[in-house]
């Protein structure tokens, strides 16, 4: 439970707020989510997370006192108790997907000598690893075949000329409107600014949050620093991927969950040129 007696008073979170909620603003208007519906939403999370997240031990929690909690009306709270969002629903898509393409990058039987995925055939040929393998060692719920013909569909995977299917060099990075790729935007962001939001409220800090930062830059500096970014971030995020991989063999298993993420981003940040009407 988080105490709403500690931490930055609401005036000095609207500064930050502003620089958080513009994209996701930007991101609904695009998508056609108008203010009334985004209201709605928030209005909903507001009495679920006063409901859950500041319940005093011991007492029951009150429309009154998660009315108080939130400046919304009593009648307005008891209709929206218990509704909450599905924020936690995982498609099945996502994890069946991401539980195997996991194992291709991890396990050393479908990986090189430098830890790059194999190409793998599509039967057992020899007692070499196979994509059938692959799968089988995932989840036996579903035909390596139907795995395969998504996949291709989807370019998450190739055939190279000796009839091996590569996993291709972006995996796994959803395409636009996917819902692997709304769902890893929502959990990816919900973790961030989770541990972002546990450091400001908490002291020492409890998660590394850390970024390099650099204003004034070329055009040329800026896509080279993006460039090496992105080698150096997904050299760590397999390296890690492996470890955990491999640790996941002997764990006991438990309900905890960790997830280690990295951003990059670069703009242009030049203000925009009034127009002739002095208009921006």
């Amino acid at each position: 439970m988080t105490d709403a007696g500690h931490g930055p008073t609401a005036d000095k979170l609207y500064p930050p707020l502003a620089r958080v909620l513009r994209p996701l603003v930007r991101l609904c208007i695009r998508a056609g989510m108008t203010f009334p519906a985004l209201s709605q939403l928030l209005r909903e999370l507001y009495v679920n997370v006063a409901e859950y997240d500041f319940a005093l031990p011991g007492k029951e929690q009150t429309d009154s006192r998660v009315s108080l909690l939130t400046g919304i009306h009593r009648k307005e709270v008891s209709r929206l108790r218990g509704a909450g969002a599905p924020v936690n629903a995982v498609p099945a898509s996502v994890s069946r997907t991401g539980a195997i393409i996991a194992r291709w990058l991890a396990a050393p039987r479908f990986c090189d000598a430098a830890g790059a995925p194999l190409p793998l055939p599509r039967t057992a040929q020899g007692g070499h690893p196979s994509f059938e393998e692959l799968v089988a060692s995932v989840t036996r719920d579903l035909r390596p075949r139907a795995v395969l013909d998504e996949w291709i569909d989807r370019r998450i995977v190739s055939i190279d000329a000796r009839d091996r299917i590569v996993l291709a060099e972006s995996a796994f990075i959803p395409q636009q409107g996917d819902d692997e790729k709304l769902y890893y935007f929502g959990r990816n962001l919900q973790d961030h600014l989770a541990a972002a939001t546990a450091n400001v409220l908490t002291a020492p800090p409890p998660f590394l949050e850390r970024s390099v930062h650099y204003d004034g830059l070329s055009d040329e500096l800026a896509r080279r620093l993006e460039a090496r970014s992105r080698e150096l971030a997904l050299e760590m995020l397999q390296k890690l991927n492996r470890e955990a991989n491999a640790a996941c063999q002997t764990d006991p298993g438990g309900e905890h969950r960790w997830n280690c993420g990295v951003y990059i981003f670069s703009e242009n940040a030049a203000p925009a040129k009034p127009d002739e009407s002095g208009r921006r």
